[in-house]
């Protein structure tokens, strides 16, 4: 990061190694990053100078997720963020103050990236809606290849003891269980402070409202893996949900470990949540919006999450789990829940643009 210094203190720093500099004159701009200009710092208190106002931030994790935006909302500028991956550099934001960025896979990439993006001068966030949109597995008892899920609680699935389930107690269903309990049935102490997080219920409700009817794409594929499926929601067409999502960077496939993760919805929910979704990133883009509402960057309030089902997260009856991880792509759910990435989150990007006066000050109650 370029260190901002008065003309004078460098001359003195460089001829003298003088000490302290405590010239007040106005520094010079920050210098440029190759191809680009590039913030001085970050913008980290309330007061600071503020950029470019944003209505809508699509947060996708893979260039797959985000050119289904890309290609429908344009034109777009490209700004460029210090602190993106290197595959994904820029911010695309276009003349309605929607903007779409890419955080890379897994915890890391997504915390990095969006606390890159939330500290940045170049946007004022301070009012924009996050819309957390990304593909996922599926939980068939929930629902199916291509559906679309919004939201209220979002869980992690990785902070958890596990022991080898080949030797594992009598009567557990899987290796797992919360940190510093006795067994799989008890809840545990929520010290990482990030095992689960609650979303805002209403902008989560008028997502699912504005949504709900959304004509879903679907694959012949898709439609073939679903009928190996003995039990509904797994064989029916895919629908707009509300149900919730899981984190692990750990991609994982199997009954017992299905079971496990709804299990532990529940426990951390306090019984409220509804495990349907599974996927490596949203507790870790979240907790970076948490940083950043801590610094009054962003409001947590406006942060919805969808996520669509692109491969079940267990196998049919008598398929190997193996099987069904390894030849995960032949199910044929990757491009209708990408696809349904648009289809189910336009409604509320747009409304958003559509009735600004109504949703600057909040989600609109209506």
């Amino acid at each position: 990061m370029p260190i901002r210094m008065s003309g004078l203190c460098a001359a003195l720093l460089l001829a003298a190694f003088a000490s302290a500099c405590t010239s007040s004159s106005t520094p010079p701009a920050p210098r440029a990053e190759t191809n680009a200009p590039a913030p001085a710092g970050f913008a980290q208190t309330a007061d600071a100078a503020h950029g470019r106002p944003v209505k809508v931030m699509i947060v996708s994790m893979f260039a797959p997720e985000a050119k289904v935006w890309l290609d429908r909302l344009g034109p777009w500028d490209e700004i460029r963020v210090a602190g993106l991956p290197p595959d994904y550099p820029v911010v695309h934001c276009n003349r309605d103050d929607v903007c779409v960025m890419t955080t890379g896979m897994g915890h890391a990439n997504a915390a990095a990236s969006t606390m890159a993006v939330a500290f940045a001068p170049q946007f004022d966030l301070r009012r924009t809606y996050f819309v957390i949109a990304g593909i996922a597995g599926v939980n068939p008892r929930v629902g199916t290849l291509g559906s679309a899920a919004w939201s209220k609680y979002l869980v992690d699935f990785g902070i958890q003891w596990e022991i080898d389930a080949r030797e594992k107690p009598r009567g557990w269903r899987s290796g797992y269980l919360g940190i510093n309990t006795k067994g799989p049935a008890d809840k545990p102490p929520l010290d990482y402070r990030t095992e689960v997080f609650t979303l805002n219920a209403t902008l989560a409700g008028a997502a699912y409202a504005l949504s709900r009817d959304a004509a879903l794409a679907d694959s012949a594929e898709a439609k073939t893996a679903r009928a190996k499926y003995r039990y509904a929601p797994a064989n029916q067409p895919p629908a707009v949900l509300e149900c919730d999502s899981v984190a692990s960077d750990t991609w994982w496939s199997g009954t017992a470990l299905g079971e496990r993760a709804a299990e532990w919805t529940q426990q951390l929910t306090d019984g409220h949540g509804v495990y349907c979704m599974t996927q490596q990133e949203d507790n870790a883009t979240y907790e970076a919006l948490t940083r950043a509402a801590n610094a009054q960057r962003v409001d947590l309030a406006r942060v919805a999450v969808l996520r669509t089902g692109s491969d079940f997260d267990r196998p049919y009856r008598g398929q190997p789990a193996a099987d069904n991880l390894l030849h995960y792509a032949d199910q044929g759910g990757f491009a209708p829940a990408v696809e349904n990435l648009y289809r189910a989150g336009d409604p509320l990007v747009r409304d958003v643009v559509a009735h600004w006066s109504e949703w600057q000050a909040g989600v609109p109650q209506r």
